[in-house]
């Protein structure tokens, strides 16, 4: 139950271990056998940066997003915060299958600095940094992670998945994209082709 409350979320073995009891090392052995066992997903975080102060904690996702939502007595509705973990939760599943399917190789993480600004993920050496936002008109304030990030790397591709229905863009060099055309270019390749 503890690993689906805290699925998509940053991994605190401290808490976890308060919460149920046992030590933080027990903590941090059972997400490692939910790793091994393909129970679940932790997701390192990109940590090479020359100017600014990465963050070092893995974030951890159970293998289904409907199963993390049953365990944790959550019920999604668009326009919720429950429905946005949900939403980013899938979107993960859909890269991580890209990638055992497609390109084995495929570096997943996620960027995060220590004052909090934040990239859902980051695919390659920078080849796409996706946002993932479930809100039917996309704006500006959405664009802070991906805008922070482009100023500290050469990033490729730019895209935030959402819930609108036509593609566009927003800044230079950053898409904005309903997630079945999100889809399409992800399972095409063309997201992190060169």
């Amino acid at each position: 139950m503890s690993a689906a409350i805290t699925s998509s979320e940053l991994i605190n073995y401290v808490n976890v271990a308060r919460e149920v009891g046992v030590s933080a090392k027990v903590v941090r052995g059972y997400f490692e056998i939910l790793d091994d066992t393909l129970l679940g997903q932790r997701l390192a975080p990109w940590t090479r940066s020359p100017d600014r102060r990465m963050i070092q904690t893995e974030k951890f996702y159970l293998f289904d997003s409907g199963l993390a939502n049953h365990l944790a007595r959550r019920r999604p509705k668009i326009g919720g915060a429950d429905f946005g973990k949900s939403f980013e939760h899938w979107v993960l599943m859909e890269i991580l299958n890209y990638r055992r399917y497609r390109e084995p190789d495929l570096d997943v993480r996620f960027w995060r600095t220590s004052t909090g600004m934040e990239v859902d993920f980051v695919l390659g050496d920078m080849a796409a940094a996706i946002e993932v936002k479930p809100t039917a008109r996309v704006s500006d304030t959405h664009l802070r992670g991906l805008r922070a990030l482009g100023e500290a790397h050469a990033v490729r591709r730019a895209v935030v998945v959402s819930l609108e229905k036509e593609p566009r863009t927003l800044d230079p060099g950053i898409a904005v994209l309903p997630w079945q055309r999100f889809l399409e270019e992800l399972w095409s390749g063309e997201l992190t082709r060169e």
